[in-house]
Protein backbone atom coordinates (compact mmCIF):
# COMPACT_ATOMS: atom_id res chain seq x y z
CA UNK A 1 0.00 0.00 0.00
CA UNK A 2 1.32 3.31 -0.92
CA UNK A 3 0.71 5.03 2.14
CA UNK A 4 1.77 2.48 4.70
CA UNK A 5 4.89 2.95 6.80
CA UNK A 6 5.92 -0.11 6.91
CA UNK A 7 5.52 -1.07 3.19
CA UNK A 8 7.56 1.88 2.44
CA UNK A 9 10.34 0.48 5.25
CA UNK A 10 10.03 -2.12 3.36
CA UNK A 11 10.59 -0.79 0.02
CA UNK A 12 13.66 0.89 1.34
CA UNK A 13 11.87 4.26 1.35
CA UNK A 14 12.55 4.35 4.98
CA UNK A 15 15.48 3.57 6.55
CA UNK A 16 15.08 0.96 9.45
CA UNK A 17 17.47 -0.99 11.87
CA UNK A 18 17.19 -4.38 10.25
CA UNK A 19 17.99 -7.55 12.61
CA UNK A 20 16.75 -9.65 10.15
CA UNK A 21 15.38 -10.15 6.72
CA UNK A 22 14.46 -12.98 4.11
CA UNK A 23 12.20 -13.35 1.23
CA UNK A 24 8.93 -13.08 3.20
CA UNK A 25 9.73 -10.77 6.32
CA UNK A 26 11.14 -8.38 7.56
CA UNK A 27 12.27 -7.38 11.05
CA UNK A 28 13.73 -4.41 12.53
CA UNK A 29 13.86 -2.09 15.82
CA UNK A 30 10.94 -0.54 16.90
CA UNK A 31 12.04 3.06 16.47
CA UNK A 32 10.21 3.88 20.24
CA UNK A 33 13.82 2.59 21.63
CA UNK A 34 12.07 1.76 24.98
CA UNK A 35 13.35 -1.62 25.54
CA UNK A 36 16.72 -2.98 24.32
CA UNK A 37 16.02 -5.01 21.29
CA UNK A 38 12.30 -4.36 21.00
CA UNK A 39 11.78 -5.52 17.49
CA UNK A 40 8.79 -5.92 15.05
CA UNK A 41 8.97 -8.71 12.90
CA UNK A 42 6.28 -7.84 9.44
CA UNK A 43 5.77 -10.05 6.71
CA UNK A 44 6.94 -8.28 3.40
CA UNK A 45 3.10 -8.93 1.83
CA UNK A 46 0.60 -6.26 3.24
CA UNK A 47 -1.80 -7.63 5.40
CA UNK A 48 -3.72 -5.51 8.09
CA UNK A 49 -3.37 -7.92 11.00
CA UNK A 50 -3.88 -11.71 11.79
CA UNK A 51 -7.74 -11.70 10.90
CA UNK A 52 -7.13 -10.88 7.23
CA UNK A 53 -3.51 -12.40 6.40
CA UNK A 54 -3.75 -15.52 4.25
CA UNK A 55 -2.27 -18.43 6.26
CA UNK A 56 0.72 -19.00 4.43
CA UNK A 57 2.25 -14.98 4.99
CA UNK A 58 1.38 -16.00 8.81
CA UNK A 59 2.72 -18.92 8.84
CA UNK A 60 6.56 -17.47 7.33
CA UNK A 61 5.67 -14.68 9.52
CA UNK A 62 5.41 -16.79 12.64
CA UNK A 63 8.80 -18.72 11.40
CA UNK A 64 10.58 -15.48 11.83
CA UNK A 65 9.42 -14.69 14.94
CA UNK A 66 10.15 -17.45 16.27
CA UNK A 67 13.72 -17.99 14.79
CA UNK A 68 14.25 -13.72 15.95
CA UNK A 69 13.33 -15.06 19.48
CA UNK A 70 15.27 -17.91 19.47
CA UNK A 71 18.70 -16.23 18.20
CA UNK A 72 17.56 -13.36 21.71
CA UNK A 73 18.07 -16.62 23.67
CA UNK A 74 20.88 -17.71 22.52
CA UNK A 75 22.04 -14.35 22.81
CA UNK A 76 22.00 -14.50 26.34
CA UNK A 77 18.58 -13.18 26.99
CA UNK A 78 16.34 -15.44 29.64
CA UNK A 79 12.95 -14.85 27.84
CA UNK A 80 10.56 -12.95 25.32
CA UNK A 81 7.28 -11.43 25.30
CA UNK A 82 5.54 -11.31 21.85
CA UNK A 83 2.81 -9.10 21.29
CA UNK A 84 0.32 -8.45 18.61
CA UNK A 85 -2.54 -6.19 17.79
CA UNK A 86 -5.50 -6.61 15.73
CA UNK A 87 -7.51 -3.73 15.14
CA UNK A 88 -7.95 -0.38 16.70
CA UNK A 89 -9.79 -1.09 19.50
CA UNK A 90 -6.96 -3.38 20.30
CA UNK A 91 -4.56 -0.42 20.05
CA UNK A 92 -3.11 -1.78 16.84
CA UNK A 93 -1.46 1.84 15.56
CA UNK A 94 -0.02 0.70 12.11
CA UNK A 95 -2.51 -1.21 10.17
CA UNK A 96 0.30 -3.25 8.65
CA UNK A 97 0.51 -7.35 10.73
CA UNK A 98 3.23 -7.03 12.74
CA UNK A 99 4.70 -8.75 16.06
CA UNK A 100 6.30 -7.65 18.70
CA UNK A 101 9.12 -9.05 20.28
CA UNK A 102 10.28 -7.81 23.67
CA UNK A 103 13.55 -9.89 24.55
CA UNK A 104 13.96 -9.98 28.24
CA UNK A 105 16.33 -10.03 31.45
CA UNK A 106 15.44 -11.84 34.80
CA UNK A 107 14.13 -9.14 37.36
CA UNK A 108 14.71 -6.07 34.28
CA UNK A 109 11.88 -4.18 36.03
CA UNK A 110 9.50 -4.59 32.91
CA UNK A 111 5.64 -5.47 33.79
CA UNK A 112 3.47 -6.29 30.50
CA UNK A 113 1.05 -8.04 32.76
CA UNK A 114 0.13 -5.09 34.85
CA UNK A 115 -3.65 -4.88 33.70
CA UNK A 116 -5.45 -6.15 36.26
CA UNK A 117 -9.12 -6.32 35.19
CA UNK A 118 -11.97 -6.37 37.68
CA UNK A 119 -14.00 -9.49 37.33
CA UNK A 120 -16.84 -9.27 35.08
CA UNK A 121 -20.60 -9.98 35.56
CA UNK A 122 -20.76 -12.92 33.82
CA UNK A 123 -20.45 -16.31 34.81
CA UNK A 124 -17.55 -18.69 32.60
CA UNK A 125 -20.23 -20.86 31.90
CA UNK A 126 -22.33 -18.03 30.16
CA UNK A 127 -19.45 -16.69 28.48
CA UNK A 128 -18.10 -20.22 27.12
CA UNK A 129 -21.98 -20.51 25.70
CA UNK A 130 -21.66 -17.21 24.18
CA UNK A 131 -17.80 -17.61 22.32
CA UNK A 132 -17.93 -21.81 21.83
CA UNK A 133 -16.75 -23.16 18.44
CA UNK A 134 -18.10 -25.65 16.29
CA UNK A 135 -15.98 -28.01 13.87
CA UNK A 136 -17.47 -25.87 11.12
CA UNK A 137 -16.15 -22.70 11.71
Amino acid sequence: MDDCIFCKIIKGQIPCYKIYEDEHTLAFLDIANDLFGHTLVIPKKHCANTLNCDNLTMNRTMAAVKKIAEHYIGLGFDGINIMNANGAAAEQSIMHLHFHIFPRKNNDGLVLHAIKLPKNNFTLEEQAEKLRMTNDK
